[in-house]
């Protein structure tokens, strides 16, 4: 209800614009709960944009279409370690002040797994130099629940995620030659299918982020904003983003977006990061 003092400055105004005020105050009180809670929804560009979502489950996607990729304009890249450093960038403030100033850094998520000092566990190329090897072996922790797989894109921009043992042939065989990869695990989604060992009814939720690609031409990169399970991580890429292909990166204190559109910018420290390069041709 409107107090004394807001009906009288609303009443000093002309008759048309008492009107305009006291319709859209009936608007605004009469609207639909639903239509407040709709995703909110911010695109950059006609090739990229970040957008928030409210359902399934609260999460943060920045997406790139795959072509825009193969043009001059947009580069997906890795970042772990600064020019002429050995040390790794740790977080994405440090990775801004690297960045030369003709390049933008549309937005950048956490690029997988790490160990103590925050180098990779798993199949790394950076601008076509292997960081780490590829690593096919078994063991603990959701790195090793298999299949997991690795994320890449050759000097073309193509990106793809192929499961490891896969892959490994590729690379063999010559038919693979990343610029950049990243290995990571579990696979998420692989050939339209949710990972076999993933359960429905798993009561183990964190916060995770991953990556896809997608159906409708797209590379989808996802933040959960709140604690999830596998399963539905997995299904969001799916069975709502239609990626037939989709990879997990990390969870946990390791989840971290930077996504100045959608005034996204976390503060946390990690290993490999990737990021959308706006080259500014």
């Amino acid at each position: 209800m409107l107090n004394s003092m807001k009906l009288s400055s609303i009443f000093t105004l002309p008759s048309s614009l008492l009107t305009v005020a006291l319709l859209a105050l009936s608007i605004s009180a009469c609207q639909p709960a639903d239509d407040l809670n709709k995703d909110a929804i911010i695109s950059d560009t006609e090739n990229w944009s970040c957008q928030s979502h409210a359902s399934p489950f609260t999460y943060s996607a920045c997406s790139i279409k795959a072509q825009a990729l193969m043009g001059d304009r947009y580069s997906l890249q890795l970042f772990w370690q600064p020019p002429d450093s050995t040390k790794p960038l740790l977080t994405f403030d440090k990775l801004l002040t690297t960045m030369p100033k003709d390049q933008t850094l549309n937005f950048a998520m956490n690029a997988g797994m790490y160990n103590e000092s925050y180098a990779p566990i798993g199949y790394t190329v950076i601008e076509g130099e292997e960081i780490r090897t590829l690593n096919i072996k078994e063991g603990g922790g959701n790195f090793h629940l298999l299949p997991n797989g690795v994320m890449w894109w050759d000097k073309s921009g193509d990106v793809k995620i192929t499961e490891s043992n896969a892959l490994n042939e590729q690379l063999k065989n010559g038919k693979a030659q990343p610029w950049y990869a990243t290995q990571s695990g579990p696979m998420l989604v692989i050939n339209n299918e949710i990972h076999p060992q993933f359960n429905r009814d798993s009561t183990s939720i964190k916060p995770r982020n991953g990556a896809g690609v997608c159906s409708d031409g797209s590379v989808q990169f996802v933040n959960s904003e709140e604690p999830v399970t596998f399963y539905q991580f997995a299904e969001l890429f799916k069975d709502d983003l239609n990626c037939p292909n989709a990879l997990f990166l990390d969870g946990g204190i390791a989840s971290a977006l930077y996504a100045p559109s959608i005034d996204k910018h976390d503060k946390k420290e990690m290993g490999v990061m990737i990021g959308l390069v706006d080259l500014n041709q």
